[in-house]
């Protein structure tokens, strides 16, 4: 017995298995959802930050190339009109002769054809090698001013031409000058100096209105205003930019010093004079329509991210939740192994307890029967009546209780399959003799109907006495006190018989009737294991028979068993 024990705490100990903890289940459905949501969102960001980044590449380049192309083009309209005008005094100098250069009429009839053909003529003045202006044509009284002090006269006297600064000057008013100097023969030279008015470049500039936020302008090389801004102040103001560094061509920077981020500053050098064009262009304003455009791959990945989460939260509730099931399905497994071996731990222990009892019976057996034959052999024996009575009531005793032992020790014994011829009628009288006292005590009718007296079949003993006694213990438990119980054997055609076993319980449903017979589905809830029906029907099946059910709800419940009368 205490081997028994030992073995059985063993196999206790070796199936015991712990759930899991709810908070375990909430940290992998966590670790679950991060993990997969991150690898499927990741891709998404990347792949949305690469393609803002070429798209933002794309949008700087079609912006610069047209801010490129117009400041070239602007740039040779403002070079053209500077030097449309200093080729025709170069071409005066060149055809006209000093004398008619000197002549005041000859010279205000050059100025007005100037005047016509060019425009933007203010006045024309000739003057000596001293600076002296001895001739002048024009609205102010300039004639005999001295230019030998200003920078422009100093610089044509040494490259044979200038193009001046926007200046004031002696006019007070904001004009530059374009003057070509000509040698004359008797070593000394003379320059004709024309003024020309400022909105000469303005007027350039001015048709070219890119927008509210965009600043289009010239300044001279020193940062000096030399057209009106909108941002940077009137002609003649001081740049508040840097003056851009010297390039051949057009530039165009998105990175510009001292301007912001959103700014584009172009530039381009005016050939041949002080000039530089300029302009300032806010991206803000120029990316407008295109920001739409680049917001809808964010739209994308946003509406992506939340799909994406959504569906992950699901999936991984799903999983764990399948995943706890799974667990409390394996945890009821081996709590109903652990059952199962529990209770044939108990069956060879109450073997055990049957044989060992066995023992001492048959030495009350004997020692009662010993005492019978002394009373009846002792002829003055007073007492023989009552003594021989109460001899007889123990031997009664014993013969019951070795009857119920050897019942158990039959019923235990399961070994090998043996086939033997077995009176089935016989076999389910005994099976009910486990369940006496119940149905005594219950006061359940048990109600037999045998259709012949010779009811044998080849079969397993042991086996049909395991089958006969899961359904009768299932009907016992299913009727009410009072109840009844039919048992019934009849032949089914020449080589099978059918067991059939009723009951006025509470019936079975129709949806637990297909899964009666499963293991582990039990309708006891806590006080079923749910491997006896499925036993039974594997027992069955392997003698080669089957077995059927019939029930309605509150009206009781049959099982229709048929097996062969040959072992297959």
């Amino acid at each position: 017995m205490d081997k028994i024990s030992k073995k059985t705490a063993d196999s206790n100990q070796e199936s015991k298995t712990p759930m899991r903890s709810e908070s375990s289940y909430k940290r992998f459905r966590i670790y679950t959802f991060i993990l997969i949501t991150s690898v499927a969102i990741t891709p998404l960001i990347i792949m949305t930050l690469v393609h803002n980044h070429q798209y933002q590449k794309a949008v700087q380049t079609e912006l610069i190339y047209p801010l490129t192309r117009l400041i070239s083009n602007t740039k040779f309209a403002i070079e053209s009109a500077i030097d449309e005008r200093k080729a025709a005094l170069t071409l005066l100098v060149h055809e006209k002769s000093f004398e008619a250069m000197s002549n005041e009429e000859s010279l205000r009839r050059t100025f007005k054809n100037l005047k016509n053909t060019f425009g933007g003529f203010i006045d024309l003045g000739v003057i000596d090698s001293e600076g002296n202006q001895f001739f002048y044509v024009g609205p102010y009284d300039l004639k005999g001013k001295n230019y030998q002090d200003q920078e422009w006269f100093y610089e044509v006297s040494l490259r044979e031409s200038h193009v001046s600064e926007v200046f004031m000057g002696h006019r007070n008013f904001p004009h530059f000058v374009i003057a070509v100097k000509h040698d004359r023969p008797d070593d000394g030279f003379y320059v004709l100096r024309a003024t020309i008015d400022q909105q000469l470049l303005t007027d350039r500039i001015q048709p070219l209105d890119l927008g509210n936020s965009s600043d289009l302008f010239i300044i001279n090389r020193n940062g000096v205003l030399q057209t009106s801004s909108r941002a940077h102040g009137g002609i003649l103001k001081p740049f508040s930019l840097s003056v851009p560094p010297y390039s051949q061509q057009a530039e165009v920077k998105s990175n510009y010093p001292e301007a912001g981020s959103s700014q584009l500053v172009g530039y381009a050098y005016i050939d041949r004079s002080p000039f530089i064009l300029v302009t300032v262009q806010d991206q803000r304003e120029l990316l407008k329509n295109w920001m739409s455009l680049r917001n809808d791959p964010l739209w994308f990945l946003i509406g992506s991210i939340v799909l994406i989460i959504v569906v992950v939260f699901i999936s991984s509730s799903y999983m764990v939740r399948r995943i706890r099931l799974s667990d409390e399905s394996r945890a009821k497994l081996f709590h109903n192994i652990e059952y199962t071996n529990k209770m044939a731990s108990i069956g060879r222990l109450a073997a055990s307890v049957a044989h060992e009892i066995n023992n001492p019976l048959a030495i009350i057996n004997e020692k009662s029967g010993l005492l019978k034959d002394m009373v009846n052999f002792t002829e003055d024996f007073t007492q023989r009546e009552k003594v021989l009575k109460l001899v007889d009531s123990v031997l009664g005793s014993v013969d019951r209780c070795s009857k119920v032992t050897h019942r158990l020790l039959g019923f235990a014994k399961r070994m090998e399959v043996q086939t033997e011829l077995i009176d089935v009628g016989l076999l389910l009288k005994e099976v009910l003799g486990f369940l006496g006292k119940e149905v005594e005590h219950r006061n359940i009718s048990v109600h037999f109907d045998l259709s012949s007296e010779d009811m044998t079949i080849e079969s397993d003993r042991g086996q049909l006495q395991q089958v006969f006694l899961n359904i009768i213990n299932n009907g016992f438990a299913a009727v009410p006190d009072g109840g009844w119980l039919r048992l019934a054997v009849s032949e089914v055609g020449m080589n099978k018989i059918a067991v059939t076993i009723c009951d006025n319980g509470n019936g079975i449903s129709k949806e637990d009737q297909k899964r009666i017979f499963e293991p582990f589905f039990s309708t006891k809830g806590q006080f079923g294991t749910g491997l006896g029906l499925s036993i039974t029907k594997n027992i069955v099946e392997t003698l080669g028979g089957t077995i059927e059910v019939d029930s309605e709800l509150g009206e009781g419940t049959c099982f229709i068993i048929s097996l062969p009368k040959k072992k297959v």
